[in-house]
């Protein structure tokens, strides 16, 4: 019977190919499921042998483990390079979208609120 190994849902490109690699590169049978044309499916990694399934799950988390490590050290050279973006920096580069979204936040709060400060009267 086929066992669910690994969700693709949210998951970057590059990470499920590595995942897939892993798996083919170590002989475990698998195949992959998508959403769907509707998306009630699940987008996922499934063993074909359930037997394969600790095996699966230690090639996993040692990968899930070094990629932390990667990413992390990538974002602590970025950030020492100056080159991270922050949410004001976004904000500079764009200041007409974020004017609008302010002002569509406080949109939705006046419109929110206006029936319960509306009193008088």
């Amino acid at each position: 019977m086929a066992d669910l190994i690994f969700k693709l849902n949210g998951v970057p490109e590059d990470e499920a190919q590595d995942v897939r690699n892993l798996l083919d590169d170590n002989g475990i049978a698998c195949y992959e499921t998508t959403v769907g044309k509707w998306g009630t499916g699940t987008a996922a990694i499934w063993l074909k042998d359930a037997s394969q399934r600790e095996q699966a799950r230690q090639l996993l988390e040692g990968y899930q483990h070094e990629r932390v490590r990667r990413v992390r050290a990538e974002y602590a050279a970025l950030q020492d390079a100056g080159k991270t973006e922050s949410m004001w920096g976004r904000c500079r580069q764009k200041p007409v979208r974020f004017l609008f979204y302010l002002g569509s936040i406080a949109g939705i709060i006046y419109l929110s609120i206006f029936p319960f400060i509306n009193f008088t009267g």
